[in-house]
């Protein structure tokens, strides 16, 4: 039984690593695709001072703006930050782990999604309704794909609960698998959509024809504007530690052992650290594609998400039948 005491200071030292790292990591891509666009790019600390200067400075709201509006960028941080807390870091069995369910986390980011989408739509400008279409057409394949994820992880682990799966795969009872392989693809292709980053989107892009995220945010300012870029960079660092934490769970600290925090934490950091760096260099390397054919993209994902699960599900019948 993990003493209580330690599992709360496990959730609440996760919480700030979230927070602090999540800006860091925007800055450390964007400096490493500079570096290998041949630039010297800038300080990986920007989004930090990005994100001062907005939070000093008082939204501009348009004057047919309803509450929803206003409201929107609270509610898409609250509630990635909440999906942020369920996904174990550096330790296992944190206070929030006998919730951590991935049925809820993929709830608490469709609920960031659907309030940016509405934001956007609210105030009625072309391009606001653009990129909430194109968004919510983009998760009506996302979302199928990450479900069939979360059923093949069911059927491997006997649990939707993300602590126990990452405890399972992290003991490596379940060995190498070919359904663990097409999953990983299955997922780092719905990372890749979930986030706006190339080939799907291109966060750094301001052209009008091809904007999604930052054409769903275009109308926000200020304080409000600091907040959705928050959530933005707390949702990349929440997926790169979901994959880290199923398919790469070596390293892994448990909360009633504080010992193994030091090094849990520094596993951690390098990991995200190695998916980031193989983000940098596949955004350098692909162009963004037709908005028509990321349905084709996520349906990929899609199809080796129900291959995994049809694999597994015929594997496990042969084996009980043996």
């Amino acid at each position: 039984m993990i003493p209580a005491f330690l599992a709360a200071l496990a959730q609440v030292l996760h919480v700030v690593l979230m927070l602090a790292m999540a800006p860091l990591l925007v800055g450390v891509l964007r400096r490493v695709k500079a570096r290998l666009l041949g630039r010297a790019g800038a300080s990986v600390l920007q989004p930090f001072f990005e994100v001062a200067r907005l939070l000093r400075k008082q939204p501009v709201l348009a004057h047919n703006a309803s509450f929803l509006f206003r409201a929107v960028p609270a509610v898409a941080f609250a509630a990635t930050l909440a999906a942020a807390c369920l996904v174990p870091s550096f330790t296992l069995g944190m206070s929030l782990a006998p919730v951590s369910d991935l049925l809820a986390i993929v709830g608490l980011l469709t609920v960031a999604r659907v309030s940016l989408a509405l934001g956007a739509m609210d105030v009625g400008t072309a391009f606001g309704g653009i990129g909430a279409s194109r968004e919510m057409m983009f998760s009506t394949f996302a979302e199928p794909a990450m479900m069939l994820v979360i059923f093949t992880l069911a059927l491997l682990a006997g649990s939707t609960n993300l602590d126990f799966i990452a405890g399972v795969l992290r003991e490596g009872a379940l060995g190498l698998r070919v359904s663990l392989g097409m999953i990983l693809v299955a997922c780092l292709a719905i990372a890749l959509a979930e986030n706006g980053r190339l080939p799907v989107d291109n966060p750094a892009t301001h052209l009008e024809l091809t904007m999604v995220h930052e054409a769903m945010v275009l109308e926000y300012s200020g304080r409000d504007l600091a907040l959705i870029e928050l959530t933005a960079a707390l949702k990349l660092l929440l997926w790169l530690t979901l994959i880290s934490s199923i398919f790469f769970p070596f390293g892994l600290a448990i909360a009633a052992a504080p010992l193994q925090w030091p090094l849990g934490l520094a596993v951690w950091v390098g990991k995200v650290a190695a998916l980031a760096l193989g983000l940098a260099l596949f955004e350098t390397a692909v162009a963004k594609m037709r908005v028509f054919r990321v349905p084709e993209f996520l349906g990929v994902a899609i199809l080796l998400g129900l291959l995994a699960a049809v694999f597994l599900f015929v594997s496990t019948g042969f084996a009980a039948v043996t």
